[in-house]
């Protein structure tokens, strides 16, 4: 098959009217054209008044040679590539079950892949199955009751399951392992569109349904998923050549488990499995991360914005939106974790502190827009101490958010006019927040630090400018968003093994190598396949860095 790319219909068009396209883009007869199937579906918005459906195209011609012959040099169409997937090893018989700690989507596709690959993992969550976790999640929602144990970051699915559930990214991808992800979710019962929209997301309802057929399909191919079993502790051997290998793991039920190839895929929140390994002496370091708020608007408002009068048509959803401005204090604000027609949701894992974050069902239908509007900010300027100072930043502001908020896991908030006039609000104007259990009008100067202040403050009227009434007295602040990323990486050597620690293999989005459901899940992958070869004895010597 061909893949014909950059093919531009206007929005709306008949069905027929793309294979028509096809024809006269090829300047083929009708029945030369075989069948094709959609690969890629995008909207260009760039002119409001207009707007495009592009598309990417596979192919089958009655002649392909002839067609690419004709089309030599023309980048737009080419050879369809192969994106299918391939397992690097098989697990022998007997061999040693590897252990994957944590169920989000880096643990889950590493734990799925090697189930695939036949070595029967175990899988370690500290949280609970999904359908249990996400009562607990209400529970904080609707109650103001946090279990430390089993919340939004905590629990089967991990932290992306009370997302966008947004499935893209801009990683490097040449092996097509994003399809995988993509073509496993459709498995699972995720809608088969994913598979061809340009930005596809699932939401958080179908995500939690797709985690318990996943969960179901590792089981059935021999590995087996231990729920609330935080891992208290690590066993580390220093061998005679002065090398430090893992060798077991302690639960804090004080059982042991002797093992020597552990994925470590715990997200970005579990603060105290950090501190444990690091007093091990794991080589940890300090990364950049971003503090912030979210950012609320009536959805129709940024429709009309990105969409003008074309807002509202079903083949264009919910707009979404990204900003950036870098300030006169050197500082960059930006746009995150974009969620059309979605909530601010409370994402707190520590009592006594208040996270927010940002969450939208599939069909991206609630009344808001809302967005992360963060700062970014760096070891080497602000948390130069320690390789765990980060998270103590972290937690200075959420614990003061929490204080500004009332004490009872409200959230503080702030109209945009009253934030940019430095002034407490007092009443709410033409949008009302969405965070739940609530929200109480302050001053968010209080909960963040003085440069944050001082760049959004900066950036907000020139965010103003590129989309109208972002800036709108009334658009809503509600604070703080501090868990955008992780702020420390355990670092890895190219064999994807602990720098100094053997059979460790830190990844995902926890250990500073991923951000997002599906660059976690393909660092799963990548991971999975490391403990494959290195099983397997295609990897005998470690690649340390050079």
């Amino acid at each position: 098959m061909l893949r014909l790319t950059e093919l531009k219909l206007p929005l709306g068009h008949p069905p027929e009217a793309l294979p028509a396209a096809i024809v006269a883009r090829l300047d083929i007869a009708p029945d030369a054209l075989l069948s094709h199937r959609v690969a890629r579906r995008a909207n260009d918005a760039r002119r409001r008044s207009s707007i495009l459906m592009v598309y990417s195209v596979d192919v089958e011609l009655a002649d392909e040679a002839a067609t690419l012959a004709r089309f030599a040099g023309d980048h737009h169409v080419q050879p369809t590539p192969d994106t299918g997937y391939r397992f690097v090893a098989r697990a022998q018989e007997g061999a040693p079950r590897p252990v994957v700690i944590g169920a989000g989507p880096c643990g889950l596709f590493a734990g799925l892949i090697l189930a695939q690959m036949g070595f029967r993992p175990i899988i370690l969550e500290r949280g609970k199955v999904v359908r249990e976790r996400t009562k607990d999640t209400w529970g904080l929602w609707r109650r103001g009751e946090l279990n430390p144990e089993s919340n939004v970051q905590f629990g089967e699915g991990g932290a992306g399951t009370f997302s966008d559930g947004k499935l893209y990214s801009q990683i490097k991808d040449p092996r097509h392992l994003g399809r995988k992800v993509l073509t496993e979710f459709v498995k699972a019962g995720a809608p088969a569109e994913i598979l061809t929209e340009a930005h596809p997301h699932i939401g958080t309802f179908r995500l939690v349904t797709m985690v318990e057929s996943m969960r179901e399909t590792i089981q059935e191919l021999g590995g087996e998923y231990r729920f609330e079993q935080r891992v208290e502790d690590v066993e580390i051997e220093m061998a005679p050549d002065g090398i430090r290998h893992l060798r077991g793991l302690t639960l804090h039920s004080g059982e042991q488990i002797d093992a020597d190839h552990v994925v470590l895929a715990v997200g970005h929140s579990a603060r105290d499995t950090f501190r444990m390994l690091h007093d091990r002496g794991v080589h940890i370091e300090a990364k950049p991360f971003s503090l912030g708020v979210r950012i609320e608007h009536p959805q129709s408002w940024i429709d009309r914005a990105r969409f003008g009068p074309c807002a509202g048509h079903p083949d264009l959803g919910a707009a979404a939106y990204s900003l950036s401005h870098h300030c006169s204090n050197g500082r960059t604000v930006y746009s995150f974790c974009m969620c059309p027609g979605g909530r601010v949701v409370a994402a707190a894992s520590e009592p006594g502190r208040v996270v927010t974050n940002g969450m939208s069902q599939y069909s991206r239908a609630e009344f808001n827009a809302n967005s992360g509007l963060v700062v970014g900010i760096t070891p080497e300027r602000d948390y130069p101490d320690h390789p765990l100072a980060g998270i103590e930043l972290q937690r200075r502001w959420e614990e003061r958010a929490f204080v500004a908020g009332g004490s009872d896991y409200s959230a503080p908030g702030q109209r945009l006019e009253d934030f940019l006039a430095g002034r407490p609000s007092t009443a709410l104007g033409e949008v009302t927040p969405s965070y739940k259990p609530g929200v109480t009008l302050t001053d968010l100067a209080r909960c963040l630090p003085e440069f944050v202040v001082a760049a959004m403050r900066e950036a907000l009227p020139a965010f103003g400018r590129q989309i109208p009434n972002y800036d709108h007295p009334d658009a809503m602040l509600t604070g703080v968003e501090t868990r955008t990323s992780s702020p420390l990486r355990i670092t890895r050597g190219r064999d994807f093994q602990s720098l100094n620690t053997l059979g460790l293999y830190p990844a995902g989005e926890g250990a500073g190598y991923a951000g997002g459901i599906l660059s976690a899940a393909v660092d799963g992958i990548r991971v999975a396949e490391a403990v494959a070869l290195a099983m397997t004895g295609q990897q005998a010597t470690p690649v340390r860095p050079e």
